[in-house]
């Protein structure tokens, strides 16, 4: 490793440090919300399947019969307050996160740059527990649970530091987390309470007409064109080819804005993307476009012992 990354690591490490002693020590103010508040994020840049399982569990809080809410800071947004999102907003002004949050569990969703003023924000809209998708490193709203999501295959990199490597936060911050979860095969931690996630896919659907679906195994025989801007597109090109598809591959940047002349690709082949995506195609959509919904799936005990911590928070 190039010494200047590792000296630039130390003082990143550094940096970490000081900024979370001026929260400790009281130099920074800390929000505690009104409301229970978990925070799914994680230590690693890059997708890691955090936001599914955001939505996973405003769905089965919901079906237990309480009153969640969803806190994200609406990446690419460019919001300086906090607002809520609908699956009316226009992702351009809301960040695709959110608005596909917005779309797919029927919660209030708030984004916010400051997270304290989100939390009001869902307080005053009555719920009984906030979500907070990412946020391990905002200190400045208080958190009764945290949860690190990491991915099965790129596990901690190299274990080092931004920019020497790919990890926000030393692994020792993983002491103070309540569970790790691990999106995907893979194992490289000793922390428990430690629960595996899998993205299981759903049946395609039509960006033109959303009661329009497909199994994926319906495509099978054709080649169609697979476009990903997520954190790890390999991962959604994997599900794809997993499922018995001929892929052409077209990662794009993370969050990065999809405009109609991302899809000239001279031809009429089918489109295939993530619900990510879907949300910024919405003004342009065609028949060649549809979307691939996941589905989280935890073991052990399809995640229960993480709902009961939950559960037992709202009601305490």
């Amino acid at each position: 490793m190039p010494l200047v990354l590792s000296l630039l690591a130390r003082v990143y490490g550094w940096l970490i440090f000081v900024r979370l002693l001026t929260y400790r020590m009281g130099l920074r103010s800390i929000y505690r919300s009104t409301v229970p508040v978990v925070v799914i994020g994680n230590l690693m840049v890059g997708g890691t399947g955090k936001t599914p399982l955001t939505a996973w569990l405003a769905t089965a809080l919901k079906q237990t019969g309480f009153k969640p809410g969803i806190l994200t800071r609406g990446y690419g947004s460019g919001s300086r307050r906090a607002q809520q999102v609908t699956s009316e907003s226009i992702a351009a002004q809301v960040g695709d996160e959110p608005l596909m949050l917005a779309c797919q569990v029927n919660v209030p969703v708030v984004l916010a740059p400051r997270r304290a003023e989100g939390a009001k924000l869902l307080e005053s809209l009555g719920v009984e527990i906030i979500l907070c998708d990412d946020g391990l490193q905002h200190y400045g709203l208080a958190r009764d649970l945290e949860i690190a999501v990491f991915d099965g295959v790129r596990g901690l990199g190299n274990g080092h530091l931004l920019p020497a490597g790919p990890l926000r936060e030393s692994l020792q911050r993983l002491d103070s987390v309540d569970f790790v979860v691990f999106n995907g095969v893979g194992d490289a931690l000793a922390q428990t309470p430690k629960l595996h996630m899998q993205l299981r896919p759903l049946p395609a659907r039509a960006l033109i007409d959303q009661n329009l679906s497909r199994d994926l195994e319906s495509f099978r025989g054709q080649t169609v064109h697979a476009v990903a801007a997520i954190g790890h597109p390999e991962r959604f090109f994997t599900t794809l080819r997993l499922a018995g598809l001929s892929i052409i591959e077209h990662p794009f940047p993370d969050h990065a804005p999809l405009i109609p002349e991302d899809f000239n690709f001279g031809d009429t082949k089918l489109i295939l993307m993530t619900s990510k995506d879907a949300v910024k195609c919405k003004a342009f959509a065609d028949s060649r476009m549809w979307q691939v919904p996941v589905a989280v799936q935890l073991v052990p005990n399809f995640g229960q012992d993480l709902l009961d911590r939950i559960v037992a928070l709202v009601k305490s």
